[in-house]
């Protein structure tokens, strides 16, 4: 991507649509839109402009917004045409652009010059991808404190602390003899360091739970065949999702619905039943389901009511199960034996179970949300700022434990960009769409 070139692109939905707005960056941006519009001012307005071709004849009447550098969204100069989203309207503008001199932009490639520019740092920009990815009102949360730059507010204060520590530790150690120097770096400096390892191990287990709300919490449905999984996973979701047969083995291959339960993305799987078998293909059904189990962060062990069959599938996994008893219709039953017993033909418990799915996103939820949480990338980088941290905090020479924290800051940097990360930014731009 080359920053001296001037890009532009649709930034809003794809023609035909009420309103078609076309971005502008770049050094020529205000030359190339006072072509088409007439002089703008190099000042932040929104004109009603007429928009000419080449040859002067009109393609359309718009509004034209200017933005000047460095105060803009890329912090180049910025122009935006809001215009009548007709596929022509957008393809004898793009045109003009074209012969101009301007390329189209590559996705991303607004946001990228953001970055590079300095209006953004990378746990910014990954909150913006998020938020414009958000499909449910928890993950809109998430993306919004993200974005807003809480989260490198919390990744720059550690940093800050970690710098300012090793400056009274190389103080100590350059100048040991003079009498303005603090006597003691052990009680000013290592408690703060120990506090911010404890924040940082915090922020690692939100960021790990907070995957479960951005990209769905998994719930999976185990247990023999014929125990009615494929008829409550179509209860439950309340809509035709597996085929139901009265034949065993029906279900093959693991079959997912995604869910929005008060604002949390939920994703259902059903699964094939369990049991030996010299089938190929439903052999191969239940290595896919018990794959599938052992990434859940919740199972459903259905078993039906009169069945002898025992489960400890979870319990092996060691993962959260739930024991449901279905066709509660058809059998007598009692409570002790399961968590919790349903009826797909009456829909007896069918919203208890929901009610305790929801409680247990909620409260992964309620784990993070003082928190914020980045992505799992930042994971690793918190991971390792917390191991140089140990190795400052485990006693060895002062200057080796200077150079611990250090590390330790500059795995923080990564984060947001601030050191050496241009291995990332190819992958994390290209999961905009052009126009961003």
């Amino acid at each position: 991507m080359m920053s001296s070139d001037t890009i532009f692109a649709l930034s809003s939905g794809p023609p035909p649509s009420g309103v078609a707005v076309v971005r502008i960056s770049g050094p020529a941006a205000f030359d190339a839109v006072g072509r088409l519009a007439g002089d703008l001012p190099k000042r932040r307005a929104t004109l009603l402009r007429a928009v000419r071709n080449r040859d002067g004849d009109l393609i359309d009447k718009g509004l034209v917004l200017s933005f000047p550098g460095p105060r803009s969204f890329t912090g180049e100069d910025c122009v935006e045409l809001q215009l009548h989203g007709g596929r022509a309207v957008v393809a004898a503008v793009s045109a003009e652009l074209s012969h101009l001199g301007l390329r189209l932009a590559e996705a991303g490639e607004f946001t990228h010059r953001a970055f590079d520019n300095g209006k953004m740092d990378l746990v910014e920009v990954e909150g913006l991808g998020d938020l414009i990815a958000a499909d449910t009102e928890m993950q809109r949360r998430l993306a919004i404190e993200q974005s807003a730059g809480g989260l490198s507010t919390r990744y720059a204060a550690w940093a800050n602390r970690l710098t300012k520590a090793r400056a009274l530790i190389e103080a100590e150690l350059d100048f040991a003899d003079e009498d303005d120097v603090p006597g003691s770096v052990s009680e000013q400096v290592w408690a703060d360091v120990a506090q911010v390892q404890r924040e940082i191990a915090l922020q690692i287990d939100a960021t790990q739970k907070a995957d479960a709300v951005r990209d769905a919490f998994k719930v999976v449905i185990i247990g023999p065949p014929n125990a009615g999984k494929s008829s409550f996973m179509n209860a439950f979701a309340k809509r035709d999702v597996a085929i139901v047969t009265e034949i065993a083995g029906t279900t093959r291959d693991v079959l997912e619905v995604e869910l929005d339960l008060q604002g949390f993305l939920v994703r259902l799987s059903d699964t094939a039943g369990l049991r030996e078998t010299t089938d190929v293909v439903e052999r191969e059904g239940v290595r896919r389901a018990l794959g599938t189990a052992q990434k859940a962060d919740l199972l459903l062990a259905l078993t039906e009511i009169d069945s002898d069959t025992k489960w400890s599938v979870g319990h092996e996994l060691n993962i959260p199960t739930l024991r449901i008893g279905t066709k509660s219709d058809l059998h007598p039953w009692s409570r002790d034996a399961f968590d919790f017993v349903v009826s797909t033909s009456t829909g007896v418990g069918l919203d208890d179970v929901r009610k305790e799915i929801l409680a247990r996103v909620e409260l992964a939820w309620n784990s993070i949300a003082s928190l914020g949480a980045g992505r799992m990338r930042h994971v690793e980088h918190l991971t390792r700022a917390s191991n140089f941290l140990a190795e400052a905090l485990s006693g060895a020479e002062l200057d080796i434990r200077a150079e611990s924290l250090r590390l330790a800051a500059m795995a923080l940097g990564r984060i947001t960009g601030r050191v050496d990360v241009e291995d990332l930014l190819d992958v994390i731009f290209s999961e905009f769409c052009i126009g961003k």
